[in-house]
């Protein structure tokens, strides 16, 4: 099972993701526009794409219906986090916002003790490889802006009113 990353699509209420799985755990949720984000995985696991469903993700599925619905304010799926060891901070930290809060991009930066390095923490973020399971959409600027979401601030939005960040 090691020498795949199997993948299925997910259609949510604002658009479709691509999810991913490596040896039991979830290691991708793209939104399939920024599909070739996914090469980057698949070139850093040394390993190859192949279409087919596995227990992660159809535990994932259905934690992104209940969240989707409203019953769902955290998810309890395996994961693995590829990436820098100052990516994988950031990420770790992004995990720690609760559902229904922001932080600013200046705030996760002190929180991971880089507190003048928010340029670096923002490109962290935008490397994230699992939308909606670390929510990166949960951070905004400085002055309560949305900015910089890789799905679009149209999605952040949403998902930002979803969690009744936004009324």
């Amino acid at each position: 099972m090691d020498k795949y990353v199997y993948i299925q699509s997910y259609l949510s209420p604002c658009g479709e993701l691509l999810l991913g799985s490596y040896r039991d755990r979830l290691c991708f949720v793209e939104w399939v526009e920024n599909r070739e984000d996914i090469s980057r995985y698949v070139k850093y696991l040394k390993t190859e794409i192949k279409v087919g469903n596995t227990e992660v993700i159809t535990f994932a599925k259905k934690g992104f219906n209940e969240y989707f619905r409203g019953e769902r304010k955290q998810f309890e799926i395996p994961i693995s986090l590829f990436g820098t060891e100052f990516q994988k901070r950031v990420w770790e930290e992004l995990l720690n916002i609760p559902y229904g809060t922001v932080l600013s991009y200046s705030e996760v930066a002190e929180r991971v003790g880089n507190s003048r390095g928010v340029r670096a923490v923002a490109n962290a973020i935008k490397s994230n490889p699992l939308n909606l399971i670390v929510p990166c959409h949960r951070v905004i600027g400085k002055n309560g802006e949305l900015t910089g979401y890789k799905g679009g601030l149209e999605r952040k939005e949403f998902l930002l009113r979803l969690e009744k960040v936004i009324i």
